[in-house]
């Protein structure tokens, strides 16, 4: 698989990458605190995952992350506890919730998850593929390279997904006392999230050629019928609900 290095001062730049944390602050001195500390874990995770492609992830210390950004491995640490999570922690699922969560409750369940990752997906890669990949889009694509080629990685991204589907039940809004709503709500989220992981895998060693939005929404028709984003063939590529 082509390794493309990932271009850290464009990532720091230009990037659009979203920290939640910053839209719930009704503080300005909290919001702009928030938003520098995200723009820090940005920088470091960025020369993070340069490096871990550069010199390859077992070879690579906390300590080198610390010396290529700028700062202290306490302020790693502080940011990033583990190793692995310089390459796992991200913003995706916030995005993914926040767009369920916004979606009519009306809808059958795994539509609406579907529509979120299509959408979420989207505005992650502003539709672009290969080098017109955004700058959100190329980190993306660094770390799932990251991910697949790396056995450490592989085992920790499965505590990742399972983070991921119960932020997807949460933003369903479904009664979670009932057992029989909230074991219909995971196997959903589950369902979905496979369809896309399949997705992912493919766009990495495609080099993101193909667009990803249209690739998950591909996964999903695939395992659940070409109707199950309740739309037009459009919304494999718009993204648009």
């Amino acid at each position: 698989m082509p390794t493309t290095i990932l271009d850290v001062s464009s990532y720091q730049t230009v990037s659009n990458y979203r920290c939640g944390s910053v839209y719930h602050m009704p503080d300005r001195y909290s919001t702009l605190r928030a938003q520098r500390r995200a723009e820090t874990q940005r920088m470091i995770q960025a020369h993070a995952v340069r490096l871990f492609a550069e010199r390859g992830y077992d070879a690579t210390t906390m300590t080198d992350v610390a010396e290529a950004a700028g700062v202290s491995p306490m302020t790693v640490y502080r940011h990033f506890p583990t190793k692995e999570d310089l390459v796992l922690v991200d913003q995706y699922g916030s995005l993914i919730a926040e767009r369920i969560a916004a979606s009519s409750a009306a809808q059958p369940l795994v539509r609406r998850i579907g529509g979120a990752l299509v959408e979420s997906s989207t505005e992650l890669t502003a539709g672009s593929r290969g080098p017109g990949l955004t700058a959100d889009g190329q980190f993306l694509l660094a770390r799932l390279r990251l991910m697949i080629s790396t056995p450490a990685l592989r085992a920790k991204h499965l505590d990742n997904h399972y983070v991921l589907q119960q932020a997807i039940v949460g933003a369903l809004g479904d009664d979670t006392t009932d057992p029989d709503a909230a074991f219909r709500a995971q196997a959903a989220a589950s369902a979905c999230l496979a369809a896309m992981h399949t997705a992912l895998v493919r766009w990495a060693e495609d080099d993101g050629r193909t667009e990803l939005p249209e690739l998950i929404a591909e996964a999903l028709a695939a395992a659940f019928g070409e109707d199950i984003l309740g739309a037009g063939p459009d919304i494999r590529t718009s993204g648009a609900g």
